[in-house]
C-alpha cells in the first residue's frame, strides 16, 4: 500500500495547482506588449489575456474591456480557453475522487484495496487534467513566439509572455506532479510462490522398518 503522507503531499499538491490554473485563468497578463525599437518609451502598457483586453497607463489607472464575441476571437484563443476551462473541471473532479480513497479519510470503508484503486483512479484523472492545461500553456506560448519572430507584425503589436501564463504554466505543473503521487498508490499483488514450502513438507527421520527374528 502506498504511504499516506505520499497521497497527503500528493493532493494539496494538486490542491495548489489548481487553484494556480483558476488564478491564471482568470487574470489578463497571458501576454503584455514588448518594449522594443520605437516601442521603449510608451505611456500605455497592453495586456491581453483568455477574456479581457486591458490597458495600463502611466498615471496608475487600469482600463479592462471583455471579449464581446467569441467568434470574433482567433481559434488558437478558443482552444485555450476550451483546454483550460476542460482541464480545471477534469481536476476538480480528479481531486474529489482521490479525496474519496485517500487513506486518511472514512470515505469507501475501511477495503484498503479498493481505496487505493480510487485514490490510484483520481490520480489518473488529475495528471490528465494537468495535461489539457499544459498543452493549452504551450500552445499559447507557441502562438506568442511566432507573432513576435513574424517580420510582417508591426513593432508596436509584438507581445510576449505575461505573468498569468506563468502561473498557469505552474499550476499544471504540480497538478501533473500531484496526481502522479496520488497514480503511485497503485496496489501490489502479493507474489505468491510457485513451489510449496519447504518447511510443510519436510518429514522426520526415517524409522526403521526391519524386523528382527
Amino acid at each position: 500500500m502506498a504511504n499516506s503522507g505520499i497521497q497527503l503531499l500528493g493532493f494539496f499538491m494538486s490542491l495548489v495547482g489548481i487553484s494556480g490554473l483558476i488564478i491564471g485563468t482568470i487574470l489578463p497578463q497571458w501576454k503584455m506588449s514588448a518594449y522594443i525599437g520605437d516601442n521603449i518609451i510608451t505611456a500605455v502598457a497592453m495586456y491581453q489575456g483568455l477574456w479581457m483586453s486591458c490597458a495600463f497607463q502611466s498615471t496608475g489607472q487600469l482600463q479592462c474591456k471583455i471579449y464581446d464575441s467569441i467568434l470574433q476571437l482567433d481559434s488558437s484563443l478558443q482552444a485555450t480557453r476550451a483546454l483550460m476551462i476542460v482541464g480545471i473541471i477534469v481536476s476538480i473532479a480528479g481531486l474529489g475522487v482521490a479525496c474519496m480513497g485517500m487513506k486518511c479519510t472514512t470515505c469507501g470503508g475501511n477495503n484498503k484495496l479498493r481505496k487505493s484503486r480510487v485514490a490510484m483512479t483520481g490520480g489518473i484523472i488529475l495528471l490528465v487534467g494537468g495535461l489539457c492545461a499544459i498543452v493549452a500553456c504551450s500552445w499559447f506560448a507557441h502562438n506568442v513566439i511566432r507573432a513576435f519572430y513574424n517580420p510582417y507584425t508591426p513593432v508596436n503589436t509584438k507581445f510576449e509572455f505575461g505573468a498569468a501564463i506563468f502561473i498557469a504554466w505552474g499550476g499544471s505543473l504540480l497538478d501533473v506532479l500531484g496526481g502522479a503521487m496520488l497514480a503511485a498508490s497503485c496496489p501490489r499483488k502479493k507474489q505468491v510462490s510457485k513451489y510449496p514450502s519447504m518447511g510443510g513438507t519436510r518429514s522426520g527421520p526415517p524409522s526403521s522398518t526391519k524386523e528382527y527374528v
